[in-house]
């Protein structure tokens, strides 16, 4: 039996695991369901925070974080083969990461930057993600971008709570910023993985989550024939 490598992206561990199996076992698979609109302005605000901070002490602009300085920004990062014992299949992780910080006791952390409502809930939500580039960052492929120590993950997160106009016509937004450390848990992010590969491996797709709008959709074709 040939030996099945599994790609898995860092992006999909933060909403399309969680949003439905069945959908992340077709991606693996290559079926993709249609991306989500997304607002520009978004993407927008977080490359302008990254733009603001490269460089800066981090600890001087948000408290609650360790001193040290961003050091690089939107690399990709590809790790090693994963290979867990009694099953056939393997792993490896790829992506694109937002930050990376070096600290000031030269270990590194990897960064977020999310404009969104400052909610604990984000913890856990983007844990995943954030410990899959942290894996690959430490365990590279060969010639692939690499970091380590990696002493800490976590998201800086602005939520816009005002507006300003200025009369040259020049608009700002106002706002809370905070640092939200994930815990590392390296150990529950491999056993993550394992449960992720025991479902890839599978003959047919996990049930669609009852939730899924592409799975109800697909479903309703199917029976209707359009």
């Amino acid at each position: 039996m040939s030996q099945t490598i599994w790609k898995l992206s860092p992006s999909d561990f933060a909403f399309l695991w969680e949003d439905c199996k069945r959908c992340f076992y077709l991606k693996a698979k290559g079926f993709d369901r249609p991306r989500p609109l997304f607002p520009k302005i978004f993407n927008i605000i977080d490359e302008q925070m990254k733009i603001c901070f490269r460089g800066q002490r981090i600890d001087k602009l948000v408290t609650g974080i360790p001193g040290g300085t961003i050091k690089y920004s939107d690399e990709w990062v590809e790790s090693q083969l994963i290979n867990f014992p009694a099953l056939q299949s393997v792993c490896f992780i790829r992506g694109k990461f937002d930050s990376i910080a070096q600290f000031d006791d030269e270990s590194y952390g990897v960064i977020d930057f999310k404009t969104s409502q400052i909610r604990e809930s984000q913890i856990d939500l983007y844990a995943r993600q954030l410990h899959a580039y942290a894996y690959a960052l430490e365990n590279p492929a060969h010639g692939m971008f690499s970091c380590r120590p990696i002493s800490k993950l976590g998201l800086i997160v602005y939520e816009p709570k005002s507006f300003s106009c200025r009369v040259n016509e020049e608009a700002a937004l106002g706002g809370d910023i905070r640092w939200l450390e994930i815990p590392l848990n390296n150990e529950a992010f491999l056993i993550f993985l394992h449960e992720v590969v025991v479902a890839l491996d599978m003959n047919k797709p996990p049930a669609p989550s009852p939730t899924c709008e592409w799975c109800r959709y697909r479903d309703k074709s199917r029976v209707t024939g359009y």
